[in-house]
């Protein structure tokens, strides 16, 4: 189950089963997650050439995901990826920004961004909803855990289907609303 903050996806696997230990399973897998998982998060082939691509074209890019900040940097250190965000953006203790349109909205208010200028590239229904609740665009990607359907039916403005694909049609995206 990725894309779900992680308290939803607990409470999905665990209240069928009538525990309702929650915050001791997130407590858990935080802790497990944090000494060794977060290392299995290899990049899919083709992405650092995509954000090097819509870098070079002054892309202004910022992470927004539902793992914990500190993971996020962390993964994108461990792989190389860190500098080609200019933000990155997680959930925080609290659980004020567990959700997409709430973290987007406070991405966008954070960095004075005008969401017509915005774009957000997802691959589950999440980053759509998160996009589309704060008068952005989405861009899915089929690479990812979410499928086409989930994708389609979220109501993604565009797919994309290959990373080497990513910069054109992102871009291609950005440019259309300046015209």
């Amino acid at each position: 189950m990725i894309g779900p903050p992680i308290e939803d996806t607990m409470r999905m696997l665990l209240e069928p089963l009538g525990d309702d230990r929650i915050t001791e399973a997130v407590a858990a897998y935080r802790s497990d997650y944090g000494q060794r998982g977060l290392f299995d998060s290899p990049p899919f082939p083709g992405i650092a050439q995509a954000l090097t691509a819509m870098r070079r074209a002054g892309a202004q890019l910022i992470l927004a995901t539902s793992k914990r900040t500190e993971f996020a940097q962390r993964i994108l250190d461990h792989i190389g990826f860190g500098g080609f965000f200019t933000a990155i953006h997680g959930s925080e203790a609290g659980g004020a920004l567990d959700h997409k349109p709430e973290m987007i909205a406070y991405i966008i208010k954070r960095h004075a961004l005008a969401q017509s200028r915005c774009l957000m590239i997802g691959d589950r229904r999440y980053d759509i909803a998160g996009a589309h609740a704060n008068n952005m665009r989405a861009l899915g990607v089929l690479w990812g855990y979410g499928t086409r359907e989930e994708l389609e039916a979220a109501g993604a403005d565009d797919l994309v289907s290959e990373p080497q694909s990513l910069p054109e049609v992102a871009l291609t995206m950005a440019t259309a609303w300046l015209a």
